[in-house]
C-alpha cells in the first residue's frame, strides 16, 4: 500500500526528493542529478542511474559548471546541495554559466533559513535576496514537503533555471492535505482564508504563520495567510487582492534578511501599482549575524517568532481601525 501523509505528520523533504527524481529519470532520460558531496538524499537516483549521476566533491562552483555544460548538450540537469554554498560560493557560475544563457538548471537544496544550527556561515539568509536579483531565475521556497516533488516536476518543463529552497528537509511539516490547493510556479496559495489582515509568508515559517492565524482566530481576528512559495515571478494579482479584500493590513514573516526578500518583493509591488496599505509591518532576520541555537530560538531572539508574529499582526489591524 502506498505510504499518504496528511496534515501535522511529519515527512522529509529530501526523501522527497530522491523519489521524485528517481521517478522523473525514467521520464526524462537526459536528466542529471550533480552533487556537492551530499549525495545522501540522491541514492534512489544514483543507484537506478548511475551514468547520469555526479558527485563532484566539495566543490559548488564546479557543480554549477557541469550543470550548465550538460544543459547546453540538451541535457536537463539538477544540482542538489547546500544553499548557503550554492547561492554564494557559486553565484558568478549560476549568474554567468547558467543565467546569461537561459540554461534549464534546476538548484535545489537545503539549509533556506536559521535552520540545522550551523553558526552564521552555514544558514542562507541572503539567498533570495541574491537569487532574485539574477536575470532569468525563477526563486521558490518551500515549505511542504509534499510540494517538492510537484514543483521539481513542474520545472522539468521550464526553459529557463530554478532555485529551490528547503529548510533542513528531514523532518518537516506537512501543511496542506492532498490536493487541497493547486500547486503552480508563480501563484500563490491562500493557505487559511480571513478578513482582517493578510500574513504572507513562505518556505519553514508558514507554520508559524498558520500558528498565529490560529491564536488570533481565539481573540476575535480573521487572519489570512497566504503561502507566497514563489517569489519570482511574484504573484501580483494576489497581492492587490489581498490588499483589497483584507482591508490592507499586510504582515510578512520570512526566515530571510527582512530586507532583499519577500517584503522587499511585495513592497516593490505595492508601490508599482499605486496599491494603499493602511499598515505594512516587515518580520525578518535584521542585519546581524544570527549565531548559533535552534530555529525557534533564533526567530524569538531575533524578534520574529510566533509572539512577534502575533503582535505584529494586532499591530496591523489596530493601524486599519
Amino acid at each position: 500500500m502506498p505510504v499518504t501523509f496528511t496534515f501535522g505528520e511529519f515527512l522529509g523533504a529530501r526523501s522527497v526528493i530522491g523519489t521524485t527524481l528517481a521517478e522523473l529519470g525514467e521520464e526524462h532520460p537526459n536528466l542529471w542529478v550533480i552533487t556537492p558531496d551530499i549525495g545522501a538524499t540522491l541514492v534512489e537516483f544514483r543507484d537506478k542511474y548511475p551514468d547520469r549521476f555526479l558527485d563532484v566533491g566539495l566543490a559548488e562552483q564546479v557543480s554549477v559548471g557541469i550543470a550548465a555544460g550538460l544543459a547546453y548538450d540538451g541535457n536537463i540537469p539538477v544540482v542538489s546541495g547546500m544553499l548557503p554554498f550554492l547561492s554564494m560560493r557559486a553565484l558568478e557560475q549560476v549568474r554567468s554559466d547558467v543565467c546569461y544563457p537561459n540554461l534549464p538548471v534546476k538548484i535545489i537544496g537545503t539549509h533556506g533559513g536559521l535552520v540545522g544550527n550551523g553558526g552564521s556561515t552555514h544558514y542562507a539568509v541572503e539567498d533570495l535576496a541574491l537569487m532574485c536579483a539574477l536575470t532569468n531565475m525563477t526563486v521558490t521556497s518551500i515549505g511542504d514537503p509534499l510540494m517538492v516533488g510537484e514543483i521539481l516536476r513542474q520545472s522539468m518543463a521550464m526553459q529557463g533555471p530554478i532555485y529551490i529552497r528547503l529548510a533542513v528537509g528531514k523532518k518537516d511539516k506537512v501543511l496542506y492535505e492532498p490536493g487541497q490547493h493547486e500547486i503552480r510556479i508563480g501563484k500563490g496559495i491562500i493557505a487559511r482564508p480571513g478578513t482582517d489582515a493578510t500574513i504572507f509568508t513562505h518556505g519553514t515559517v508558514v507554520a508559524q504563520a498558520l500558528d498565529a492565524a490560529t491564536e488570533l482566530e481565539r481573540e476575535g481576528f480573521s487572519v489570512r495567510v497566504v503561502d507566497m512559495f514563489t517569489l519570482k515571478p511574484i504573484d501580483e494579482e494576489l497581492i492587490a487582492q489581498c490588499a483589497a479584500e483584507t482591508g490592507g493590513r499586510f504582515v510578512v514573516l520570512e526566515d530571510h534578511l527582512a530586507y532583499g526578500g519577500l517584503a522587499s518583493r511585495v513592497a516593490d509591488v505595492i508601490a508599482d501599482r499605486g496599491i494603499h496599505l493602511s499598515a505594512f509591518e516587515r518580520l525578518g532576520i535584521p542585519q546581524v549575524y544570527a549565531g548559533f541555537g535552534e530555529d525557534e530560538q533564533l526567530r524569538d531572539k531575533h524578534g520574529y517568532g510566533l509572539s512577534a508574529t502575533i503582535a505584529a499582526t494586532r499591530r496591523a489591524i489596530a493601524a486599519g481601525d
